[in-house]
């Protein structure tokens, strides 16, 4: 009787296990979400609004498609502008370049659109294998694409409305590219800073400097979250910061859940395309 029991156990749990798998692959990696956030910057001048769209991982894993889709929603959205936070490929040698450029064009043509790379698109720095992209490879991409790289450099924008900002991007955090006195150099504390950086561990290596709201990715919102419990396997030494909107100190963070995965599979935790609302006032929504 008792093996009976384990045997049904075992096939009871066997059959689970292929189900929540399928489920994580062939479903829920990608079923895209369009979310909406909002955050109070009392200097700022009026609204802005801002998508943020993160770590497509264009990969054989990743279905061209589901990178498209995100594109087209980013650009129902009508935004003054479009902020990437890196992790725009796994592996390199796996993606049409021409394909990307052509996608990723779509985004500069609905709004001006700025960049920071993440650790896949550093190239040998991170790993010395050819799996990996060289940084040409990304950089021809957006140069193609018409996206705006900011690589440890600040740069003014002003929306349509009259609505000043100064965008500031940094290099990778994991790959030892981050520079926050290059970065900042070139700004000004004049206006509103928003602070592009692929991982949400940098801001403890930028925390000198004048910044309201940093938009970040990398964690994949954690990719795999267990249910109830909610815990991730999210690449990060602070785990409070894995997804979302939240505060930090008297600032602003906001972590995307990303567009693509590594292996092509989420659970509990689905791919996200997020409307960022800057507001001179208190938000409506946290």
């Amino acid at each position: 009787m008792t093996s009976r029991i384990s045997r049904r156990v075992f096939t009871l749990a066997t059959i689970t296990g292929i189900a929540g798998a399928t489920y994580a692959k062939a479903f829920e990696s990608e079923w895209l979400e369009y979310t909406e956030k909002e955050c109070q910057i009392p200097s700022l001048g009026g609204t802005v609004d801002i998508v943020h769209l993160s770590d497509f991982h264009a990969c054989s894993d990743v279905p061209n498609s589901l990178i498209e889709r995100a594109i087209q929603m980013a650009a129902a959205a009508r935004p003054d502008l479009i902020c990437v936070t890196g992790d725009f490929v796994t592996k390199y040698r796996s993606v049409d370049a021409t394909w990307y450029a052509n996608a990723l064009r779509c985004l500069a043509e609905t709004a001006p659109t700025f960049a920071v790379l993440g650790n896949h698109d550093i190239g040998s720095r991170f790993s010395d294998s050819v799996e990996y992209p060289t940084r040409s490879g990304i950089l021809d991409i957006l140069k193609t694409a018409g996206i705006t790289l900011l690589h440890n450099r600040s740069q003014k924008f002003v929306t349509t409305a009259g609505v000043t900002l100064q965008l500031t991007g940094v290099g990778d955090l994991l790959t030892r590219e981050i520079d926050g006195a290059e970065a900042f150099s070139s700004g000004s504390l004049d206006h509103p800073t928003v602070l592009l950086s692929h991982n949400p561990d940098s801001k403890d290596a930028v925390a000198r400097y004048a910044w309201d709201l940093m938009l970040c990715g990398h964690t994949h919102g954690g990719q795999v979250v267990a249910p109830i419990v909610g815990i991730s396997p999210a690449p990060v030494h602070d785990r409070r910061y894995i997804a979302g909107m939240k505060r930090w100190r008297d600032r602003w963070i906001h972590v995307s859940r990303g567009v693509g995965s590594i292996g092509g599979f989420r659970f509990n935790c689905r791919p996200e395309v997020t409307r960022v609302r800057l507001l001179p006032e208190p938000p409506s929504i946290t």
